[in-house]
């Protein structure tokens, strides 16, 4: 990745009218609709963006779409890039460098995640509140990182406190239930063994998942204040375990989503 690279990426979008967005939002697995609540928007599809991954995953539309939600000008990834597609680290978060470098001061992220702690349902929502990576990388970990900002990146506190505090108070307003807990971050694509939960679990995670750390990591590097939400879309009881059917999971996310979207919609506003 080169500085030139990012100038080209951010000089193709302004020049189709991505002006000056205040907010990037991505969306994970089965979490598409907010984009249908954006008022006037204009829509980049990957393939043509200079220097964009592409997504292969068949439910990630692949595509940047740019226009209002709630008086904001808003950037949404649909689709994003994962390490199991066959990504390094800096191809999954190079949108994130992306956004930031069109202007974006926040980040809102979601995904799609098993919940670990057994005190979290199918349907529920988590904000993330900590992260453990255990995708065996990082996405500072190249030469010139220097280049793009500090280093030595400090993690004591990668999701934003403010935004976490005003969510769950929207949370409670709006008679949502939003859990609170950490996010376990593998590199997929195949499922945890039931060993491999044990042991996520032992490690203190509450859910488990394929995505959002790097994102998360090159955002604190960037100084952008997060805030993450995990849809649990399984139950990752290792003396119960259930084969998982993709397709359920994807509707499960499809069926919370509205949640997601109403929380994301309030604390917009809030901003």
């Amino acid at each position: 990745m080169t500085q030139k690279q990012l100038d080209e990426s951010v000089a193709y979008l302004q020049s189709k009218g991505f002006d000056a967005p205040e907010i990037g939002i991505v969306l994970g697995t089965g979490l598409g609709r907010l984009v249908d609540e954006i008022e006037d928007s204009i829509e980049a599809h990957y393939h043509h963006i200079p220097f964009f991954p592409l997504a292969t995953v068949e439910f990630h539309s692949g595509k940047l779409l740019y226009g209002n939600f709630e008086g904001k000008k808003v950037v949404v990834m649909q689709g994003r890039f994962h390490l199991y597609e066959g990504y390094d680290l800096m191809d999954v978060t190079y949108p994130i460098r992306v956004m930031h470098q069109l202007g974006i001061k926040k980040l809102f992220i979601s995904n799609a995640a098993g919940a670990i702690n057994l005190d979290f349902k199918k349907g529920d929502m988590m904000l993330i509140e900590d992260h453990i990576n255990l995708q065996g990388g990082s996405p500072l970990a190249f030469k010139n990182v220097a280049a793009f900002g500090d280093r030595f990146v400090d993690m004591a506190n990668p999701y934003d406190s403010e935004m976490r505090k005003k969510l769950m108070a929207i949370a409670t307003k709006e008679n949502i239930s939003l859990k609170e807990g950490v996010y376990a971050s593998v590199v997929g694509p195949q499922l945890e063994t039931r060993a491999e939960y044990r042991m996520i679990k032992m490690l203190g995670a509450d859910a488990v998942g394929m995505s959002t750390v790097p994102e998360v990591i090159v955002a604190n590097h960037l100084r952008l204040p997060i805030i993450a939400v995990s849809v649990l879309t399984d139950e990752c009881d290792p003396d119960n375990l259930q084969p998982v059917d993709i397709q359920e999971i994807i509707g499960i996310a499809k069926k919370t989503e509205p949640k997601m979207v109403k929380l994301f919609r309030e604390l917009i506003k809030e901003l």
